[in-house]
């Protein structure tokens, strides 16, 4: 029986996300901390004014 994210009612994104902690919880220490690492992300934010001039 295949898995669908759809069947289960998630997005796409919220798929890969479980996906992707399941991976890292299943590192060795040493590599689950690199992966934790990397996996922090931050965020910028622009104002656009939409002036084309």
């Amino acid at each position: 029986m295949a898995f669908s994210w759809k069947a289960a009612g998630i997005s796409y994104l919220k798929y890969t996300q479980i996906c992707a902690r399941a991976v890292r919880n299943a590192l060795k220490d040493e590599q689950r901390l690199i992966a934790q690492r990397r996996d922090e992300q931050g965020i910028k934010f622009a104002k656009w004014d939409g002036e084309t001039n």
